[in-house]
């Protein structure tokens, strides 16, 4: 656990000292979402019955901007060969997941709400669009790190990363939008958010050996 701490706290002292990546991502996923309400137009019914897929999308866009950085850069300065010797990768990979989530993720979720209301989201789907984007950010960010372990060190890996991931990340969106779809008709959300919270636990239980694996490869 010290280790996990120091890992921890490492990767999130450098994301808030620099700040210029949870601002950017922060920054497209407002701007974005707004440039859909100008593209739809003023009618306020156009804009709430496309609202949770845009904001879903937006902020699926705005996490996988923020990826491509989530291990390259220790690895380009070589910080991460010294991590990995010095504790086991899995930890490594566990820190620094935790650490973009909680850099990344966090403020997208402060800022949707704000967000949600410019698209004309009504009240009712405020509570899902937040259940959901709790259950499902992680598991992107997750995810997310399988893929940027397994793109270390080729060329175009942003590239390389957006399609790797995007497929995968086809049925949280799916879900996710359909749970606040449902906040918005007056039916149950239990049913996308379990689906949500199973892919949760899923990706906990494989995605951090996955991506461990992953990063003891590109550095052989």
């Amino acid at each position: 656990m010290s280790a996990f701490t120091a890992v921890l706290r490492r990767d999130l002292t450098l994301a808030f000292r620099q700040g210029t990546d949870t601002v950017t991502v922060v920054a497209f996923f407002a701007i974005v979402a707004v440039l859909f309400a100008f593209g739809v137009g003023p009618e306020p019914n156009v804009q709430a019955r496309i609202a949770a897929g845009v904001v879903w999308t937006t902020a699926l866009l705005a996490v996988l901007l923020s990826l491509d950085r989530l291990f390259s850069q220790d690895f380009d300065d070589g910080a991460l060969d010294q991590l990995i010797v010095g504790t086991d990768a899995l930890i490594v990979v566990c820190a620094k997941t935790l650490a973009h989530w909680l850099a990344t993720a966090v403020p997208l979720l402060i800022m949707a709400p704000l967000v949600a209301m410019a698209l004309q989201i009504p009240a009712s789907g405020i509570a899902p669009l937040m259940l959901s984007l709790l259950l499902g950010t992680p598991t992107l960010s997750l995810l997310g790190a399988v893929g940027a372990a397994l793109v270390l060190g080729a060329r175009r890996g942003g590239v390389l990363l957006g399609v790797l991931l995007l497929p995968l990340y086809i049925p949280i969106l799916i879900f996710g939008t359909a749970a606040v779809d449902a906040g918005l008709l007056d039916v149950a959300t239990a049913t996308p958010l379990k689906i949500l919270g199973g892919f949760l636990l899923l990706a906990l239980a494989l995605c951090p050996w996955a991506a461990a694996a992953g990063l003891k490869h590109a550095l052989e």
